[in-house]
């Protein structure tokens, strides 16, 4: 899938944390269609961050894309480097998922490594216990290990926006009582309609 989008004319994608983390990421996690789908998915390894346009969802100045969590958030010329504390993303007052910042630097190696102006932020899904889901119990997964496929390869599903810092592109959502955006009616609209479509086994 390119990074060109298939929305109407006067449409744009401007979600808040919390949109991507309930209305993409856990669908996506939960094998569920993504409604528009629209953001494609990448091995974040691949590409550095200036060769995301053509390949991730370009809105703007910034660039969204699924892929696999990774420890090693390394590219061809560079690697991520994680920058200031994670913060919450939360959804009518209970936590829901974990956003963690990163900065591109051009080089291997930590100490000779040059910063960019490139700032992604990753997206996690929390668990039951309030926990990222990617930092998983050892013992559930060596439980699990006969059946290593796609319930427990979704666990560990991450969207990223991605965007260079100084282009005016990040967005902040500070208001915590907003009111549902149009986006939000949508695509809870799509939640309620695929929950009671769905047929009983």
């Amino acid at each position: 899938m390119s990074g060109s989008t298939n929305l109407p004319p006067g449409f744009h994608f401007f979600p808040s944390d919390e949109e991507l983390v309930i209305h993409f990421l856990r669908r996506k996690a939960s094998l569920l269609p993504c409604r528009p789908d629209i953001v494609p998915t990448l091995p974040l390894n691949r590409y550095d961050p200036w060769e995301l346009n053509g390949k991730a969802l370009n809105a703007g100045n910034q660039w969204y894309f699924f892929s696999q969590a990774t420890q090693t958030r390394t590219s061809r010329n560079g690697h991520w480097n994680p920058i200031g504390a994670d913060e919450s993303v939360s959804s009518g007052g209970s936590n829901v998922g974990l956003k963690k910042t990163f900065i591109f630097s051009i080089g291997q190696e930590p100490f000779q490594a040059t910063k960019t102006n490139w700032v992604m932020h990753e997206y996690h899904l929390l668990d039951g216990n309030g926990s990222s889901s990617t930092s998983g119990n050892s013992r559930k997964r060596s439980q699990k290990k006969k059946c290593h496929s796609d319930k427990e390869s979704s666990s560990n599903w991450v969207v990223c926006r991605v965007f260079e810092s100084g282009c005016n592109s990040q967005v902040s959502f500070q208001e915590e009582d907003m009111e549902l955006s149009c986006l939000d009616e949508v695509f809870l609209s799509l939640d309620d309609y695929d929950e009671v479509s769905l047929p009983k086994n």
